[in-house]
């Protein structure tokens, strides 16, 4: 069990540069993020503000170009490729958009949970077990025996969540996992995973368009041309009211760079230039007046 006084997934001046002939990309520009175990993050961000890359790199998918990465005791700069494949096999679960892709079509959803055990040679009726034991927290007992075109898009999804989490990783990754669904059924989903992360203390990740994953996450970053520029956590209840707080935040990276949400670079006007006020209660920024 990880140590939850200390971040289970750790990135600290994160850079990815993808090299095509003698172009560049630069998909991560010094990304900053710690994750404690157990919690429940969402990325968001335009197509191709590099929410995807930063979760390859965490699932030891990518290897990063510059920075430090960390997840667990797992330095993901510095794996072999050996150890990359037992990271990858043990340590994380993964969960693509298409449900075609998650789950084998000739497997119930109890076969296709059983397989990634049966793989790393566990006994039957512990991975019977094991199996079912998802299932029930998944909500799917009932559907244990149906075959992958017999479910629903969200039950699919649900199934897979329990292939990514058979072999008791610590982290689970998911890419889109709702993309395909509507929001009643991706709801489900994400209800799902969050009963997952309170009943295994399994750190998830997902990436998402979906704004409504809010609901679920105990944080949302926001990602925008490869740094995390913003973010909205769950807080305590207000005194006398059992309704959960949102709390925005814009982010200070460890340069000291500040990235403001693209609605308030509209409101500063030609020049962009801004007032910085430091004061108890928080940081105050407001368009800088002209000297004309």
């Amino acid at each position: 069990m990880s140590d939850k006084r200390e971040p289970y997934i750790e990135c600290e001046d994160l850079f990815k540069i993808y090299k095509r002939a003698d172009l560049e990309v630069v998909a991560l520009r010094g990304v900053d993020l710690n994750v404690s175990a157990g919690a429940f993050l969402s990325i968001v961000g335009a197509s191709g503000c590099g929410k995807s890359t930063l979760l390859n790199i965490l699932a030891g998918l990518e290897v990063p170009s510059a920075g430090q990465a960390r997840v667990g005791r797992r330095d993901l700069l510095n794996m072999s490729e050996r150890d990359r494949v037992q990271y990858r096999r043990h340590e994380v679960g993964f969960l693509l958009q298409s449900t075609s892709r998650n789950l084998f079509p000739y497997l119930t959803a109890l076969e296709n949970i059983e397989l990634p055990m049966a793989i790393a040679g566990e006994r039957a009726f512990q991975r019977r077990g094991r199996a079912l034991e998802l299932l029930s927290v998944l909500g799917l007992v009932q559907q244990a025996k149906r075959l992958p075109h017999q479910l629903s898009g969200g039950e699919q999804q649900r199934v897979a969540t329990g292939v990514a989490l058979a072999n008791r990783p610590g982290l689970l990754l998911a890419d889109e996992p709702t993309g395909e669904l509507d929001t009643g059924t991706a709801n489900e989903v994400f209800q799902a995973m969050q009963d997952i992360c309170r009943t295994y203390g399994v750190t998830v990740v997902v990436v998402t368009h979906y704004l409504g994953v809010g609901d679920f996450a105990d944080r949302v970053v926001h990602m925008r041309d490869g740094r995390i520029v913003a973010e909205s956590a769950r807080e305590a209840p207000l005194q006398g009211s059992g309704e959960t707080v949102q709390g925005e935040y814009v982010v200070v990276d460890r340069a000291g760079r500040l990235q403001l949400p693209v609605e308030s670079l509209e409101t500063l006007g030609p020049g962009g230039r801004v007032s910085v006020e430091v004061r108890n209660d928080g940081i105050l920024i407001k368009p800088r007046v002209s000297d004309q």
